[in-house]
């Protein structure tokens, strides 16, 4: 028998010996997992070794009309399923999928894309909110550290405040290289963007951030627990730091083909590292 107790923070459990339990308790490394995706697929496959994690529908489509794409596998689920493509670019076949928004979402398809694939590097570009439109305006942003407001990650990596972004100044030297305008800084990781209140934004502003996104925390320590290699990068669109929200870049941020290229360029430089 347990006692849920409702704090000011989490929502925790007393049990039976009068020990609290925190939500952000869930990691676990020592016991094995029941679900496995053997269980599911059998033996993980060896294709590619890049894999790009497309955000946008429209960039997914576009990549349609400027490669030959084969499709190699599909991920499954019971709502429906997400193919993985393939293409080849100056001699190296890249694999990309349109994953689903999200933490926990985009966390499980990336498990499940390198067991069907075998793909180790995973480049993945998304928007943002900026929450400081000084330090964004017209630069891209390479995360450092994501704040971990969200679910997946507690079940990944032990919890803390933030999860460090592995592969920041690799992604920073690569914009560096091709003389792209980019800040690295810290972002924050939401499940829920319609509770970016005020306040909220507030703290996440005075502790350093300077963006707010859904994926990357979750992403991340999926991909330090497995093993792979993340590579990361956001364009702002909305501003959520104002008085009012500003939305009128967000379609640009989501859809423009720039980050799709960007990636095309970093997938050239760490296939070399292979």
């Amino acid at each position: 028998m347990s006692i849920l107790i409702v704090t000011n923070n989490w929502y925790t459990h007393k049990n039976e010996c009068g020990v609290m339990i925190m939500i952000t308790d869930s990691f676990d490394n020592q016991s094995e997992p029941i679900v496995t995706m053997q269980s599911f697929y059998g033996e993980q496959n060896h294709i590619i070794d890049i894999c790009m994690i497309i955000l946008s529908k429209r960039i997914y489509d576009n990549i349609f009309e400027l490669y030959e794409c084969e499709l190699i596998t599909e991920i499954h689920v019971c709502n429906g399923s997400y193919p993985i493509y393939k293409f080849n670019h100056e001699g190296k076949d890249i694999g990309f999928y349109l994953t689903g928004i999200g933490s926990t979402l985009a966390s499980q398809l990336c498990i499940e894309a390198n067991w069907l694939t075998g793909a180790t590097k995973f480049i993945m570009s998304g928007s943002a909110g900026s929450l400081d439109k000084d330090k964004t305006h017209n630069k891209f942003v390479i995360p450092t550290e994501s704040y971990r407001d969200e679910g997946m990650s507690y079940h990944y990596a032990k919890a803390s405040d933030y999860i460090r972004i592995k592969n920041s100044n690799v992604v920073a030297e690569i914009f560096d290289n091709l003389e792209l305008p980019h800040i690295q800084g810290k972002v924050w990781t939401t499940d829920a963007m319609l509770r970016e209140t005020k306040n909220n934004v507030e703290k996440r502003k005075n502790d350093g951030c300077i963006a707010v996104e859904m994926e990357l925390a979750g992403v991340q320590a999926v991909c330090n627990y497995h093993g792979l290699e993340l590579y990361n990068f956001l364009s702002t669109g909305d501003v959520v730091s104002e008085d009012e929200y500003e939305v009128e870049g967000l379609s640009g941020a989501n859809h423009n083909m720039d980050k799709f290229y960007i990636g095309l360029e970093i997938a050239n430089r760490i296939s070399k590292n292979i």
